[in-house]
């Protein structure tokens, strides 16, 4: 028979980067990935070419991948063992300040958009800024024409502020697809109690993550585990319910790990004040980011078993591993 995680629809909220090739997510019994499809330094040229080479690799039926544009195209790329490609980007720079690249940049098939990165953009602040300033007015506008045109809202990188104003400001549900518990773990990217309630008030699904970055106490003796992500993901699931919680692993999906070393060495540079000292204590490589346990998306069954043995029912880990952001993703995107 079958384990359960074998027969689970499995949907990571968040794989950072990926060189085309989808084993270790095939491995992982991964149905479908909102993969950020461009670098937040990434130009205007760059930002087309990632659409074009993502849309002609998913149209190839040997790639692997299934390009996601509604709810059951999830369903179909489970059925048809590829990776559904849910094209996503974690900033909105290359809106520059007009909105209505909204609409062309969906008709390219971007479906979740993160409203800001680390830093302050036209559309408001980041995590990383200490004002925290909420949306802009440029922001409500952005807010709106997502919603309008059915594009997943991201919040997970975002200042508090603009969290809640996204989350006030929103008709449809709201994600935070990869961030975790300030009240368990008081790192930069956590998010307090107070917006996590908020994104679930709007219907929308907190997303835990086992990033390292997100898991770890601070001392550089206690390396990032599961049963630290476990700790996070109970402590959102009694705050907001099951039927708000996802998951995203921020890892990569690669033929080798070496093909995120720039990305990894840009995350460095550019955003010290949310990695450095992680780095300091366990280096800047991709399997470090992550839990030993499970630093590998072809590992995924190794979360599915710890979520059955801290107590979860089948049910409850259905929901967790890909039923909810199903459920939710089909909303938003009609």
């Amino acid at each position: 028979m079958a384990s359960l995680h074998d027969r689970l629809l499995v949907i990571d909220g968040l794989i950072f980067h990926s060189d085309g090739d989808p084993r270790w997510l095939r491995e992982g019994n991964i149905s479908a990935v909102n993969l950020t499809i461009r670098s937040p330094i990434d130009d205007f040229e760059q930002t087309f070419d990632s659409f074009a080479t993502w849309r002609r690799r998913a149209a190839d039926p040997a790639s692997g991948w299934k390009l996601v544009l509604r709810g059951e195209d999830i369903d179909a790329a489970k059925a048809g063992g590829k990776v559904g490609l849910i094209m996503g980007w974690q900033d909105t720079k290359m809106l520059g300040d007009r909105a209505e690249r909204i609409e062309c940049f969906h008709a390219l098939g971007l479906r979740v958009v993160q409203l800001t990165y680390n830093e302050a953009c036209p559309v408001g602040d980041g995590c990383l800024e200490k004002r925290n300033a909420g949306l802009s007015n440029f922001g409500y506008e952005v807010v709106a024409e997502l919603n309008r045109l059915g594009i997943a809202i991201d919040l997970s990188h975002c200042g508090e502020q603009v969290c809640f104003d996204a989350a006030a400001a929103t008709t449809q549900p709201v994600l935070l697809t990869h961030a975790n518990a300030k009240a368990v773990t008081n790192r930069v990217r956590n998010k307090s109690d107070e917006a996590m309630r908020a994104v679930a008030k709007s219907g929308g699904l907190v997303g835990a993550s086992i990033h390292g970055f997100m898991n770890w106490d601070g001392n550089p003796a206690n390396p990032p585990t599961l049963a630290l992500f476990l700790r996070h993901l109970r402590h959102i699931v009694n705050l907001v319910g099951i039927d708000h919680v996802s998951f995203g692993t921020d890892m990569a999906a690669l033929a080798s790990e070496q093909a995120a070393n720039a990305i990894l060495e840009m995350s460095f540079t550019r955003y010290g004040g949310a990695t450095a000292d992680y780095i300091r204590a366990f280096g800047n490589t991709l399997a470090k980011r992550y839990p030993d346990e499970l630093n590998n998306p072809r590992l995924m069954h190794r979360k599915t078993d710890a979520l059955l043995a801290d107590g979860y029912t089948e049910s409850e880990v259905e929901k967790i591993m890909g039923l909810n952001l199903r459920r939710v993703l089909g909303e938003i995107w009609g």
